[in-house]
């Protein structure tokens, strides 16, 4: 953002107002899986249908697999960074990969290390690695306060950036302002979207609301914060500014570094490769896990398709997507497109069609009378929503790409995720005017309406094909 042209208090706004715009959504989307105990491809399904959920869960999950890929990507420079804390030569490694790869030989085997500890944690069931998120929230903040603190000392101060004005001004700036507080909302995106995976494991409902309604804008607000003194610094050290932290604490190592030296850039990029590995664990391949399990649940489970975001995260050069900050934000502002609207139409669906009214039993049964059937499994009103979404948005995507449209489509793309969402949510609550579907309320009551147990026990697979319908896993 400062880059950009944001003063560092402005950017600092950005964040704040950003994430505390987006935390809302979150806690909306998630929800239903707090009360009813159900994951992200099955919220889908009250939607879009039992089969048109599919194609919302795909799209989750090939986003699952490609953040998987970054998130590595990053915890291999941290790999790189205490690796050579602890062995100075491994710098001296010899490049053999040509410069088309996107990357080094030595900053390979440095993401290869990452992506293969990886591994072992992505096989256990998640609170069976509850000790990694601990450890995670205790040495992650005490290494992010200990760099914070280094780099004051080093720079005998804050550094230059903190006097630095902005360089936008006018209508450039309230724009550059919406655009970098989109970039913080297509940030979280993904999640917003799958809340329901996580607050499906909720104790209670509350769970599930406050903690991220008032995590989600602290915390990253805190760690932004963090990450613009620890820049500014490095202004003052180096006569340049390091945006990336990694490469910062890198730097400390030229020369001829002292024990001590050393030891503490080893301590923090231990710290950040815990937090790398943590969050890859619980955003990404639980997030994969949970949604290709729901598209081949016979061939696959939520390990299986933890698995397959590694490979796949492998396999897509995530360096190439980091080489330019540019281009990533670009394409994380052209995919929260996609989600917001399905984002859109799920949130709709539970507040204002259903009321909080859920079938459960419908979920898991393609019985031709079940809530969820719709037209041969899928609801043509989501999909016209969720088309509609990404339409109003397309021309300004193509200005981002370098083409020439008119400004107001420019405009409207740079508010990309409340526009796809809000069209979305509008279109569908017309269709729903004027196609009803069976289960709609008036009064918000959130409670299963599902047959007892002894009808529910006739959903049988046997039942299910004499009726027309057949149970879904």
């Amino acid at each position: 953002m400062i880059q950009a042209g944001l003063s560092w208090w402005q950017a600092w706004i950005c964040v704040w107002i950003g994430y505390g715009i987006v935390a809302p959504f979150i806690v909306l989307n998630a929800r239903p899986g707090a009360i009813y105990h159900v994951t992200f491809p099955v919220v889908a399904r009250t939607s879009f249908g039992l089969y048109g959920s599919l194609w919302c869960t795909f799209n989750r999950g090939v986003m699952a697999c490609i953040w998987y890929g970054v998130q590595a990507s990053i915890g291999g420079n941290c790999m790189f960074v205490m690796l050579r804390a602890m062995w100075p030569s491994v710098n001296n490694i010899p490049n053999h990969l040509p410069a088309s790869s996107g990357t080094t030989s030595k900053d390979l085997m440095a993401f290869f290390l990452f992506w293969l500890i990886s591994l072992p944690a992505i096989w256990f069931p998640i609170h069976q690695v509850r000790h990694l998120f601990t450890a995670k929230a205790i040495v992650t903040p005490i290494a992010g306060i200990i760099f914070f603190i280094w780099c004051i000392v080093k720079a005998h101060g804050v550094g230059p950036i903190i006097a630095q004005p902005g360089s936008l001004h006018g209508s450039e700036l309230g724009w550059g302002i919406v655009a970098n507080l989109m970039s913080c909302i297509s940030n979280m995106a993904t999640l917003l979207t799958n809340a329901p995976d996580f607050a499906s494991r909720a104790t209670t409902p509350g769970a599930a609301l406050w903690p991220q309604l008032i995590s989600v804008p602290l915390t990253f607000s805190i760690v932004s914060f963090i990450g613009i003194i620890v820049s500014s610094s490095s202004n003052t050290i180096y006569g340049e500014t390091i945006w990336d932290p990694i490469q910062l604490l890198n730097r400390f190592l030229d020369g001829s570094p002292s024990s001590a030296t050393r030891f503490g850039v080893w301590f923090i990029a231990f710290a950040f490769i815990i937090a790398q590995l943590g969050t890859n664990i619980s955003a990404n391949s639980v997030s994969a896990g949970c949604d290709l399990t729901a598209l081949l649940p016979r061939f696959i489970n939520i390990r299986r398709g933890g698995y397959i975001a590694a490979i796949v995260g492998f396999c897509i050069l995530p360096w190439k997507l980091l080489q330019s900050s540019n281009g990533f934000t670009s394409y994380l502002s052209a995919y929260s497109v996609f989600l917001s609207s399905i984002a859109g139409v799920m949130v709709t669906e539970y507040y204002f069609i259903r009321r909080g009214h859920y079938k459960v039993a419908d979920l898991y049964s393609t019985h031709r009378e079940g809530w969820y059937w719709y037209s041969f499994g899928f609801n043509f009103r989501a999909y016209a929503a969720y088309i509609a979404g990404i339409l109003i948005n397309v021309v300004g995507f193509a200005g981002a790409t370098g083409r020439d449209v008119p400004i107001a489509a420019t405009r409207i793309y740079q508010m990309s995720f409340f526009t796809g969402f809000l069209v979305s949510m509008i279109i569908y609550l017309l269709l729903n005017w004027a196609f009803p579907v069976p289960g709609t309320f008036k009064e918000f009551e959130e409670i299963d309406l599902s047959e007892s147990d002894t009808e529910r026990d006739s959903y049988s697979q046997e039942d299910g094909k004499k009726d027309g319908g057949d149970y879904l896993p």
